[in-house]
């Protein structure tokens, strides 16, 4: 057995965490042995001081769950001599101890092809292929066996039509498992009853996608050229964009199941309507669900102020729809919106490689920029790094959530302490709250190098 960071435990086992019962016992280490079959951890019991090591071993479904636990001793040095004196007995005769009788019958596999190469998406090509993507890929393959299929339809849609869609639900699942969440599925829909001892919430998944014609085939996104061009796009098309996405969702009236009635109801939304256009959405977004764009000046003492404006409606071409759909009838029964620029494959790609997955070979370049923490500041912080043995990430950075005003029950910060919330103030202005200092990117690009053979 050898030591492990927890960026790699947890790509391995944070799904097997029961979330709201996890504030009892602090981990303290973490352990994998050589031949990744067995994993090891230290905890200490939070009341009484104590410290015990536990084993968890693939079961046969390929998830890592508890199979045993030592006794507990005063000392972690004793209790990690217990756990690498006890695992060689365990990893002997760890197929008749690694079952766990509750099982799936068999192992879920999204990579085993369910539709014809033809129609396979191209996102998804590279992923099931490509080196660069190898990190990414071999984080999805742990994170998999944790999959409940509810539709049936999940693995179709991920290896063709609907490819970003399903990413973004796993990297929802992936946010609630680090935020310590236990998940429960309860019909189709919505997509997650969470709880982490806060309280439940309710999660519903969408995604902004491209425009199609009448046969079918995609509308290329408008290319703004000039300067007006482009605030149009960013404050006029992409606010419609998230409308119809956003309202489409509000027509479901998730409130009347039981088991989402008062209850917070969260939607999760990402922007996939054309290429890399996440990175430029974030201000759209909070446009359309306030119903407020902001100018900006230093007064004479160099003290940023924000002028507040009301918009009543956003227009592109022949199609306008009201802006503010925090302000629209039944959206008070949405208690808020998240929404991560990131969220994309290029995450997973990080973190997997943080967490050891995948091709040494591959090397990630990151630069973008992220939020300035000083309040005269009118301009992001700028970044560039190197996705090396140094770097960190969670799933949680970059996390926004705009809290809905009007919302009949308002979602606790206190679930996403990471994430930057944004509250309407009464003046049109928003206020942005943070409950850390972490570092928190707008936009980022991801660059995949790989060294040419010799």
């Amino acid at each position: 057995m050898h030591p492990i960071n927890l960026a790699r435990f947890d790509a391995l086992a944070a799904y097997c965490r029961f979330g709201p019962a996890m504030w009892l016992v602090e981990e303290c280490a973490w352990y994998e042995s050589e031949d990744g079959h067995l994993l090891g951890m230290v905890l200490r019991d939070r009341q009484d001081g104590d410290y015990q090591a536990a084993f968890l071993a693939r079961d046969r479904a390929e998830r890592f769950r508890w199979i045993h636990g030592t006794d507990f001793f005063d000392a972690p040095e004793l209790a990690v001599a217990a756990l690498l004196a006890q695992a060689p007995g365990l990893l002997a005769r760890l197929e008749q101890e690694r079952g766990q009788g509750d099982e799936p019958p068999t192992a879920v596999d999204f990579f085993a092809l369910q539709v014809p190469e033809a129609r396979l998406h191209p996102s998804f090509a590279l992923l099931r292929e490509g080196e660069g993507y190898s990190p990414a890929r071999e984080l999805i393959a742990s994170m998999m066996r944790w999959h409940e299929d509810i539709d049936g339809n999940y693995i179709q849609q991920f290896q063709s039509t609907a490819f970003d869609a399903r990413l973004l639900e796993l990297y929802v699942f992936a946010l609630l498992v680090e935020n310590g969440f236990s998940i429960e599925h309860i019909g189709a829909a919505p997509d997650y009853m969470a709880n982490d001892g806060h309280g439940e919430i309710a999660i519903e998944v969408t995604t902004v996608n491209p425009t199609l014609d009448g046969q079918g085939n995609v509308v290329p996104a408008p290319a703004p050229a000039t300067l007006e061009e482009q605030r149009a796009y960013l404050k006029q098309y992409i606010p419609i964009k998230f409308g119809s996405a956003l309202t489409s969702k509000l027509r479901k009236r998730y409130w009347e199941m039981a088991h989402v009635a008062n209850k917070p109801l969260l939607f999760v939304i990402q922007d996939f309507h054309a290429p890399q256009s996440m990175v430029f959405a974030r201000t759209g977004l909070g446009i359309y669900l306030y119903g407020y764009d902001h100018d900006w000046h230093h007064d004479d003492q160099g003290q940023l102020v924000i002028v507040s404006r009301k918009v009543t409606e956003h227009r592109w071409g022949a199609k306008a729809i009201p802006s503010g759909f925090f302000d629209l009838e039944g959206a008070e029964h949405v208690s808020g919106v998240l929404f991560n620029n990131g969220a994309t494959l290029s995450k997973f790609n990080r973190m997997g490689f943080v967490a050891g997955f995948g091709s040494r070979r591959v090397r990630m370049l990151r630069s973008g920029t992220a939020l300035n923490p000083d309040p005269n500041a009118a301009e992001p912080l700028r970044f560039e790094c190197e996705v090396d043995s140094e770097y960190q990430e969670t799933w949680s950075e970059g996390l926004d959530l705009f809290h809905n005003p009007r919302a009949r029950h308002p979602v606790d910060p206190r679930h996403f302490p990471t994430a930057v919330h944004h509250f309407l103030e009464a003046d049109g202005k928003v206020r942005t709250d943070r409950l850390t200092d972490d570092f928190h990117p707008l936009a980022s690009l991801t660059q995949i190098l790989i060294p040419q053979d010799e």
